[in-house]
């Protein structure tokens, strides 16, 4: 346990001399009688004011001679004066306006009228006369006179009650529950999970069943003297099963599952992200044995001291709090801590060290057979047809994600439904993978010149791919319809997955990314815009390959080193760390390997041009064709495989008008004013 839990505990026990605590029925006390002050205050208004008390004679009198206007008063029956006693109050014209006549006051000075209140017995004809101007109001019962009475002392003291005494019970937790963990609990009765709902990392889970093991038998390790990792960090790029993988754990092990991300710590309140870790760890000590689990941890668990994220104090008071709590407790009390994380670089090395977590456990994206799994896993709950082959399913997923793959078999299932289908088609999986992959097609208006720019361009890329490619990744698919954030698109498909990339590969790619603008220069003696995207990525993969794997004549060299792991996804921040001489050769080599890559391009479309003619008609006819049409075109000169076109519902055809991105009627296919595309939009690809 913490020190600072050791402290509290001695302030806690009265019996060794030590303060005792501060018992809430002492304030309770002092809250009664302020507010019985209060009630008193309240319940007499007329207290400390002017009110002129008069008798009951004197009342009547000031009845007869008007100085009280009708309804400027109210009589109210009070059975201590006798059966014909009455209390009354109201205003009265002040009886001082006299003195101002006489000049021995301004007017300014005596108020008009005045309150006054007479209490007493009235006569049968004084009655009767103090009726007809005064209101009588109802008798009321002593029940109803003690509940008046003590209403306003009630609210009072049952508002301080909410205020205080039940902030105390939470003393120590922040300002009203703003010190409470956020942390759901998950029971086993409840979204139970286990490992067989966990595919795709077996490795993993090997590394965790320990964790299972402990959790139902932890005599087995106690025996011989082990300690299981208080801490294990889960670390892998966003949707490859970090969260439901400590979700297995729990059900596997069928003990309670706290789950809270790591920005529900910090808040804007300081002191308050650190009560919520001592909160959460009160829980899971209650709980034991259990699991805690705190999703993207980087938020709270920051490197110290390097100012990222504005220098929050309030993020590194938390943060300690969690290294002391982690230190605090024994790894026999049956409280293991899981956390994820897809950014392990930024996080503070005292709370990698052994101790707090003691294990890294790497979660990669899944690997064939692991994607294989993955989709029988998801694919239970999906109507598929017979004909689906989920292996070629996972053979045609590289680089996809467990959750990717779970999005690609529920597009599917909305795609034939979309369709009227009963079940998933093997085709309808195809353009759930593409729509993924490269966007949805966009059937945007397009006049036959840019139709005859996009063709060409993306004719360009798929006949030096398929001169090129040696079978590793050959094109998929060809198409002149816009996808995602460009007007046409060229497709490949890997045919396994991509661990290393040889430098005759990434010359090759080099040179099929430059094939679009080198078709545009030889076709229409022009270029366009529609190339950016080509020239950024040409540039990244040639400066890739100079400043980081050493494939040029600058030598084995790292001219920029990484601050950020590759597999995170983003960009890696660079440090510059070599000379203004070196970043000139750099320049230069990199825009000559850019370059010879173009006039190879060039080459290879001037001595194929028969080939991409044909191509680049095949697409405005067709609007899209597949890879093997593209190699029957190369070799034979023209498509022997027919095409297989798909309708297109009438309720997407129906969207789409609405949007003002498809004509009514289908695409013309001779080249005329018909075809599809048009208003401005990034540049093809």
């Amino acid at each position: 346990m913490s020190s600072e839990n050791n402290k509290s505990n001695k302030n806690d026990s009265g019996s060794n001399g030590s303060p005792q605590r501060f018992q809430p029925k002492v304030l309770l006390v002092y809250l009664v009688i302020v507010a019985a002050i209060l009630t008193i205050w309240f319940a007499n208004p007329g207290a400390g004011s002017n009110v002129k008390q008069l008798t009951i004679s004197e009342l009547v009198e000031a009845v007869k001679d008007g100085q009280i206007a009708e309804d400027d008063g109210v009589m109210e029956p009070e059975p201590s004066y006798g059966r014909d006693g009455y209390i009354i109050s109201g205003e009265m014209t002040n009886p001082g306006l006299s003195d101002v006549v006489d000049g021995l006051a301004s007017a300014s000075e005596v108020p008009a009228k005045i309150r006054f209140s007479a209490r007493g017995r009235l006569t049968e004809d004084d009655f009767l006369l103090v009726r007809e101007v005064l209101t009588e109001k109802r008798a009321t019962t002593g029940f109803q006179d003690v509940i008046i009475s003590f209403l306003p002392f009630l609210l009072i003291v049952g508002l301080l009650y909410f205020l205080f005494v039940r902030q105390l019970k939470s003393a120590g937790k922040g300002a009203m529950s703003f010190g409470k963990s956020k942390a759901k609990m998950l029971t086993r009765e409840k979204d139970s999970t286990t490992f067989k709902d966990v595919a795709g990392c077996d490795e993993a889970k090997e590394e965790v069943s320990e964790v299972v093991d402990f959790l139902k038998d932890p005599k087995k390790f106690q025996r011989i003297g082990g300690k299981i990792p208080k801490g294990v960090l889960m670390v892998g790029p966003p949707g490859t099963g970090k969260t439901l993988l400590a979700k297995a754990v729990a059900g596997e092990a069928e003990v309670p599952f706290f789950s809270i991300s790591g920005s529900d710590f910090v808040e804007m309140f300081v002191g308050v992200g650190a009560a919520r870790v001592r909160d959460m760890f009160e829980q899971g000590r209650k709980n034991a044995p259990c699991i805690v689990f705190i999703d993207e941890i980087d938020a709270v668990g920051r490197q110290r001291g390097s100012g990222v994220g504005g220098g929050n104090d309030e993020r590194e008071q938390t943060l300690n709090s969690l290294l002391v709590e982690m230190d605090g407790f024994d790894g026999h009390e049956g409280v293991i801590i899981i956390a994820a994380t897809n950014r392990p670089d930024v996080l503070d090395n005292a709370l990698l060290r052994p101790g707090r977590f003691d294990r890294q456990v790497t979660i990669d994206l899944p690997d064939l057979n692991g994607r294989h799994e993955i989709l029988l896993v998801h694919a239970k709950k999906i109507a598929l047809a017979e004909e689906v082959n989920l292996e070629h399913v996972a053979r045609n997923t590289p680089g996809f994600s467990g959750a990717d793959l779970a999005n690609l078999l529920n597009e599917g299932a909305l795609i034939a439904a979309r369709y009227n289908k009963k079940a998933v088609e093997m085709n309808d999986m195809d353009e759930a993978r593409d729509k993924i992959s490269f966007g949805r097609e966009r059937r945007k208006l397009m006049d036959d010149e840019d139709r005859k720019i996009i063709a060409f361009h993306e004719a360009g890329h798929a006949l030096i791919k398929g001169v090129l490619d040696d079978g590793h990744m050959p094109v998929h698919k060809v198409t002149i319809i816009p996808r995602g954030q460009s007007l046409g698109s060229t497709m490949f498909m890997p045919k396994k997955d991509t661990l290393n990339h040889s430098k005759r590969r990434l010359i090759d790619d080099i040179c099929c990314t430059l094939g679009g603008r080198a078709a545009e220069e030889i076709v229409l003696g022009d270029i366009t815009s529609g190339a950016s995207g080509d020239i950024q990525m040409a540039s990244r993969t040639a400066r890739h390959m100079v400043c980081d794997w050493g494939m040029s004549e600058l030598g084995m060299v790292a001219l920029g080193q990484s601050q950020s792991g590759g597999y995170l996804g983003h960009g890696a921040v660079t440090a510059k760390n070599y000379s203004e001489e070196t970043a000139q050769k750099i320049d230069v080599i990199i825009r000559d390997m850019i370059q010879v890559q173009y006039n190879r391009a060039l080459e290879i479309l001037n001595d194929k041009r028969n080939a991409l003619d044909v191509i680049a008609e095949s697409l405005l006819e067709h609007e899209t064709i597949d890879g093997k049409h593209v190699l029957e075109i190369i070799e034979h000169g023209e498509m022997r495989s027919p095409i297989v076109k798909r309708e297109i519902p009438v309720e997407e055809l129906e969207e789409d008008e609405e949007e003002g991105e498809v004509p009514k009627k289908p695409a013309k296919k001779d080249g005329d004013n018909g075809g599809l595309a048009g208003e401005e939009a990034p540049a093809p690809a």
